[in-house]
């Protein structure tokens, strides 16, 4: 009996000992088993979590940064300078309008330095709206934008064209009644007509300030341009006081359809994104009225070879002063683009003065020093903060 507890007894204390064993035994096992498991869990917890504050932020500026450096070693300085000037900096509106009046004073510098046969204004006209429509087809087929806009923008082109258009004939027949200072002064109305119809097409805050700046610039151009009185250098037929007066009238409605194409191509630059859409619509429409009026009112004069190479180089010339215009359009406020548009004027007199093609006199120095104080307040107020 003894002998059987005992037995029982031990076989019990052995069933423990052996199940503490195969206890221990299996715990040993499961920590190097588990060691084995878990660790890797462990190490993947103590790594730091991948998100963008973390490992694909810095990696992705890093790459950021390569492209950047790719790009300014690949490109030249001069293709830089044109992508600042296009849109990299805050003031790119302001800047592009200089550009554009930069070149439409070139413009007139080559016109004065080369000298070629006469053509028909209507002539030139044509060529350089074919040019302008040519390049800006170019240019959207390039860039992938739609020919006529997208469909919501339509109307806005079509109205831009139109004004455009009527702008360019009425300051024609201006031209070519008018004495070229008149003629000119009527057309740098056109900024100040642009001024007061962006108020009411727009909806643009016209402030004192914008004022004061575009009346600054027009009464330098008064000085600079001469008495408008004058009719000296008119035809015969032109120098009537009627005809003279309806003149007048036709180059004021140019100003005014000038005024209104510039705030339908603004208003069309910013809804399509693009302001080369714009130019494409007042080319197509121009070319074809021009060639009308080119037809039915003047003899045709073919040009010899140095002077359809210079009408080319002049049309390439205008296509860039238009797209550089539409772009500052699209970018700043049309008082303060508007006011830059006077530089042209002042910078071919001082040019005429320097080269002693113009006279110096008070009045032109009093009339660039008023285009140009206007002109550099109006950068030193900087770009207009619009709340689109």
């Amino acid at each position: 009996m003894n002998s059987t507890g005992t037995d029982g007894g031990g076989g019990g204390q052995e069933r423990e000992l052996s199940h503490v064993v195969e206890l221990v035994a299996s715990t040993d096992g499961s920590d190097s088993a588990s060691e084995d498991q878990i660790t890797p869990l462990l190490v993947q917890s103590d790594k730091p979590k991948i998100n963008i504050f973390t490992v694909s932020y810095p990696r992705r500026k890093a790459n950021k940064d390569q492209i950047a450096r790719l790009i300014e070693t690949e490109t030249s300085p001069f293709t830089q300078f044109v992508i600042w000037l296009w849109g990299g900096s805050r003031y790119s509106g302001l800047l592009c309008m200089v550009s554009s009046s930069a070149i439409y004073c070139v413009m007139e510098v080559l016109l004065d330095i080369c000298s070629a046969q006469a053509i028909p204004l209507f002539e030139i006209a044509f060529t350089r709206c074919v040019i302008i429509s040519i390049l800006s087809l170019m240019w959207l087929r390039k860039s992938g934008e739609p020919i006529f806009g997208p469909a919501n923008v339509r109307t806005l082109l079509v109205s831009r064209a139109l004004t455009g258009c009527a702008s360019l004939i009425a300051f024609i027949y201006c031209i070519q009644r008018l004495p070229m200072s008149q003629a000119m002064i009527l057309s740098f109305t056109t900024p100040l007509m642009a001024s007061i119809a962006a108020r009411f097409i727009l909806h643009e805050n016209l402030k004192i300030t914008d004022v004061a700046g575009i009346a600054f610039s027009f009464f330098g151009v008064l000085f600079l341009l001469g008495s408008p009185t004058s009719i000296e250098g008119v035809s015969v037929e032109a120098k009537a006081p009627g005809m003279h007066v309806f003149a007048v009238l036709i180059g004021l409605l140019s100003s005014l359809a000038g005024g209104a194409s510039y705030c339908f191509l603004r208003a069309a630059a910013k809804a399509s994104d693009q302001p080369v859409g714009t130019i494409f619509s007042f080319g197509v429409l121009s070319s074809a009225v021009v060639a009308i009026c080119m037809i039915t009112t003047q003899d045709f004069v073919l040009p010899s070879f140095y002077s359809f190479v210079l009408m080319i180089f002049l049309s390439i010339l205008a296509f860039f002063a238009e797209l550089f215009l539409a772009r500052g359009l699209q970018l700043e406020k049309t008082s303060k683009v508007a006011n830059i548009q006077y530089l042209e004027a002042a910078l071919y007199q001082l040019w005429g003065m320097g080269s002693l093609r113009i006279a110096l006199s008070f009045g032109k120095v009093v009339g660039c020093f008023l285009v140009f104080v206007s002109a550099c307040c109006t950068m030193y107020f900087g770009p207009e903060k619009e709340m689109e």
